[in-house]
């Protein structure tokens, strides 16, 4: 059941939500329902992002019997719920110049409308981010409408997205953390912070508990046995149940436009957009020094496994945080993504789906190969297989997902937006 949980909490609890504010905010709350939309978007997008084709736009639609959109289908009423939410809040901010209703209950962001707005177009630019090898054309028109909103986008470390746990909400992967005692810094983590000397290393993770490596920051390689007590001794993350959940920083927000920019689909500086994304992490750890991290030549470190030579291994990452008009394409691509990979964390869903996309961080291969289907070590897992037990609950629907799905419903088959042939 340990994959179930993004799928069922969805169906079970958070769509049914969704389309009842939709129904009922729809004509007499237009403010709400424009917010509805972009966190439906915001939730929905993680599921598809997991398993594939997903029930969306049939969701309570007995006449179609729920059927599973495509990927593509599902990202293309994306974008389509998102132009929307920003029509209906635009026009709500003209007629109601000032208004705040939703301040006292909003969570995420600072009550204020045209916040909305900014986080509606920078998610709709990590969207269109997510399909620019599936659909380049459809990626850099929503990337541009994104861009040339008037309301902007995310820029500031304080306007990022999070929920705040001073509204009574509790972290789950702080529990997942202290009380399960089931999170750990990972090798990649290990061996890019540590060589890059990375001052965000002290914010994310503690040193060892291990008397012998007492100060230093340790972690696991991806397939040895996690489950070995000596492991617990090793960098446990800092994240507590009190530790806001952040859904977008504005760090993602340069990274995107760096890219963007990289791609030709604006005519910003990549060089100072990238720069600007290293800065807004910093700013969002109260991190002021940033000057000398950007002028690093400083390489990932080789790992070395604190307990078993065996896992030793050369690293595969081999950029500096250090930008170089000079380096070819593929090269500043990697810086962008690695930068962009460590300002995420711990948004785990994010880091996994550039990674895939991209291929980078370059990771370390997987030690032990435990996954059903999966072949390719180095490529790791593209996705989570659907629940086994919607196989038997619904078992029509499973069908027509599988026919959507192109592929095995294993960790091995690709995404539709996971299509670049560079990575393999």
């Amino acid at each position: 059941g340990w994959n179930s949980a993004m799928w069922g909490h969805t169906y079970e609890y958070v769509f049914p939500q969704i389309y009842q504010s939709e129904n009922a905010t729809r004509d007499r709350m237009p403010a709400f329902f424009g917010i509805t939309k972009i966190l439906k978007v915001e939730v929905m997008h993680r599921v598809t992002d997991y398993y594939g084709p997903i029930v969306y736009s049939h969701f309570a639609d007995l006449e179609a019997r729920y059927m599973p959109d495509t990927q593509k289908e599902v990202y293309n009423a994306f974008f389509c719920e998102l132009d929307t939410a920003v029509a209906v809040l635009s026009d709500y901010i003209v007629e109601h110049p000032g208004a705040s209703e939703f301040a006292r209950f909003d969570m995420l962001l600072d009550g204020d409308y045209d916040s909305w707005i900014k986080f509606a177009n920078s998610l709709r630019m990590r969207l269109a981010m997510r399909i620019a090898v599936a659909s380049p054309e459809k990626a850099k028109t929503e990337f541009r409408k994104a861009m040339d909103n008037e309301y902007g986008v995310i820029r500031e470390a304080d306007e990022s997205v999070a929920v705040s746990t001073a509204s009574g909400y509790t972290n789950p992967l702080g529990e997942i953390n202290l009380v399960w005692n089931e999170a750990y810094m990972g090798a990649p983590m290990e061996s890019i912070l540590n060589g890059y000397e990375d001052p965000r290393r002290e914010i994310y993770f503690a040193t060892c508990q291990d008397e012998q490596f007492a100060g230093e920051y340790r972690g696991i390689r991806q397939g040895t046995c996690f489950a070995h007590n000596y492991y617990n001794t090793l960098s446990k993350l800092k994240v507590t149940q009190q530790t806001d959940a952040v859904l977008m920083p504005a760090a993602e927000v340069w990274f995107l436009r760096a890219e963007a920019a990289l791609r030709g689909w604006t005519d910003e500086s990549v060089k100072t957009c990238y720069e600007e994304g290293v800065m807004a992490s910093f700013r969002q750890y109260g991190i002021l020094q940033s000057d000398a991290y950007l002028e690093s030549d400083l390489l990932p470190a080789d790992f070395v496994d604190t307990y078993d030579m065996e896992n030793d291994i050369t690293a595969r990452c081999q950029v500096s945080p250090r930008w170089l008009e000079s380096a070819d394409r593929d090269t500043k691509l990697e810086k962008i993504i690695t930068q962009k990979w460590i300002a995420m964390f711990p948004l785990g869903i994010e880091a996994w789906c550039e990674h895939r996309r991209t291929g980078y961080p370059k990771f370390l291969p997987i030690m032990d190969n435990k996954g059903v289907g999966i072949t390719n070590l180095t490529l790791g897992i593209r996705r989570l297989s659907y629940p086994a037990e919607e196989y038997q609950l619904n078992a029509e629907n499973m069908l027509g997902a599988l026919r959507k799905l192109n592929g095995e419903d294993n960790g091995a088959t690709r995404l539709w937006w996971d299509c670049n042939p560079n990575v393999k």
